[in-house]
Order: structure tokens, then C-alpha cells, then sequence
């Protein structure tokens, strides 16, 4: 079974449908020996907005519009997402590299320090960015950022987490070990959204096809390295932090971000009602407005 750390990072987004990706052209801006994808709307403030895995640029699509009447908004797909051919064969993976990714786009965008909005994996790639990166960053809001380091070793919080993961990533974590990437990815989808057995088939066939395109990242998910994203390394982190949850999102979500609540200084939380770890998409107007009341206090 893969280490539990790595399957934290098997969290993704939601697509939506493609009559709505009538919205600004795709741009490409070269990092690190590779070109990302990203797309831009409207003026001000900057804020980027990582994805989760299994996913890409388009999951941020139900509050472009919203955030861009305020705010200048940039939405990329990180490495081994979407569609891009690969230049080996994955080794590159994991949230340190997608991180130093990230803090080089912020740059190369020419965007100046920004507001970083993570969702799950996206979550803990914001974060480690920021840690290496405080001079990027205007404010940090995380979305259930997939971070289980968080939680100390041997605790209460840690064996329940452990516990509640075991039960949403089980069937993946057996498919992926039997070499079905796909099935991997319908088991992981149905496990992190509370669908029902075989809900997967059922969604939205625009959404379906999101998540397959990226499922030939899933095996790579599940041999990612743990973050080195602990308690006392968001300690002395400095920027105003806003940690989002979802009313209905399992003990893992919770706990995690109580974790991040209380270690990072001044961080505020704020929990969206009658959702789980799928927000930005099921309820996209609740999110932008919880980033954007945020951000207007700043």
C-alpha cells in the first residue's frame, strides 16, 4: 500500500462543463525547462490559484468571472497535468518541485507579490511555495490543503485522520497497486467526493472526462515523497493566512485544518456550508465570496 503521506496528495478538482470555457485564451510561459499553461482575466491585485491533482487550469473555471471583477486572476495547470507531453517519465513529481514551479511563475507572469488560493494538493504546493517564497506572497488562502505532516505523530487527530483516509482511499490505493490507473482514479474521485459506488459513471460526463485526462498522473500521486510541511515550520509564517473548509467534508479535512488554524499565526478559518472537499465547484459563489471578503480586509 502506498505511504499514507502520498496518498494525501491524491486529492483533486472538479471540471466544469465546456460551453463555460468561453473565457480568456490559453497562454504558456516556460519554468524550470517547461511550459506551463495558464489563463488571465481582469485587473488589480493579483491572485494565482493552484489546482488540486487529478485536474488542471480548468477547475478554477466557475469563479474566473466572479474574482476577476476585483482582482487580476491567474489560474495555471501544473506540471504532468493536462495535456502536455511529459519530458520523462514523472521523476520530477511532488510538491517541492511544483512549488519551485509555481514561485517561478509568479515571476515570470510578471505579477509582483500575490495572493496564493491552493485547493487540496494545490493546498500544499501553495504552501511550500510561500514558505520558500514569503517575498511572493501578499496572503495565503488554502482550500483543505493536503498536508497530513501537519498533524503531530502518534496523536489523537493523527490516528483518526488515519483512520477516515483508509476508508475514502482504500479502493484506489488496491487499484492503483494492480496497475489500473483508471479505475484508480473513478475509486479515488468517488471516495473524495462522498459519491455513491459507481457515482463516478454518473457525474456530469464534462467532469468525467477532466479527471480521466489526468488520470495517467495518478500513479505518480501515489509514489509522491511526504511534504516536509509540519506544524513548526508554519510557525514563524508571517503572511495574513485564511484556511477554508467544507461543513460536510470528512474528519481528515477537519483536522488538518485546525492543524494549519492554530499553527500559523493570526490565521483565520472559515467553514462553507453544505459542502465537502468539491467547494469551489458545487458551490463556486460561496467560495469567491469567502475569498473576496477575506481580501478586502486586507
Amino acid at each position: 500500500m502506498a505511504h499514507p503521506s502520498a496518498v494525501a496528495l491524491l486529492l483533486s478538482c472538479l471540471l466544469v462543463p465546456a460551453s463555460a470555457m468561453s473565457g480568456p485564451s490559453t497562454k504558456e510561459v516556460e519554468v524550470n525547462g517547461v511550459r506551463l499553461p495558464y489563463v488571465e482575466q481582469g485587473s488589480g491585485e493579483p491572485i494565482v490559484f493552484i489546482h488540486g491533482a487529478i485536474s488542471d487550469l480548468r477547475a478554477w473555471e466557475p469563479i474566473r468571472d466572479e474574482i476577476a471583477k476585483k482582482y487580476r486572476f491567474v489560474a495555471y495547470t501544473q506540471r504532468y497535468f493536462g495535456f502536455g507531453a511529459w519530458k520523462d517519465d514523472g521523476k520530477q513529481f511532488g510538491v517541492v518541485n511544483h512549488a519551485s514551479d509555481l514561485a517561478k511563475l509568479i515571476t515570470a507572469v510578471n505579477t509582483g507579490p500575490v495572493h496564493l488560493v491552493g485547493w487540496s494538493y494545490g493546498g500544499a504546493v501553495a504552501t511550500e511555495a510561500a514558505l520558500k517564497n514569503p517575498s511572493l506572497v501578499r496572503s495565503l488562502i488554502l482550500y483543505e490543503p493536503a498536508v497530513w505532516e501537519v498533524l503531530s505523530a502518534d496523536s489523537p487527530e493523527e490516528k483518526e485522520a488515519l483512520e477516515d483516509r483508509s476508508k475514502i482511499f482504500g479502493p484506489a490505493v488496491a487499484a492503483n497497486n494492480a496497475g489500473d490507473a483508471v479505475q484508480a482514479t473513478r475509486l479515488l474521485l468517488e471516495g473524495v467526493f462522498y459519491l455513491p459506488h459507481g457515482g463516478f459513471d454518473r457525474e456530469p460526463r464534462a467532469a468525467q472526462t477532466i479527471w480521466l485526462d489526468n488520470s495517467r498522473t495518478t500513479p505518480l500521486l501515489f509514489a509522491a515523497s511526504p511534504t516536509a510541511i509540519t506544524c513548526d515550520t508554519l510557525k514563524n509564517f508571517s503572511r495574513p493566512t485564511l484556511v477554508l473548509g467544507g461543513e460536510k467534508s470528512s474528519a481528515t479535512w477537519r483536522l488538518i485544518n485546525d492543524a494549519f488554524s492554530k499553527c500559523i499565526p493570526g490565521a483565520r478559518k472559515v467553514i462553507l456550508r453544505n459542502v465537502n472537499h468539491d467547494a469551489p465547484l458545487r458551490d463556486p459563489a460561496g467560495f469567491s465570496a469567502a475569498v473576496i471578503e477575506f481580501l478586502s480586509k486586507r
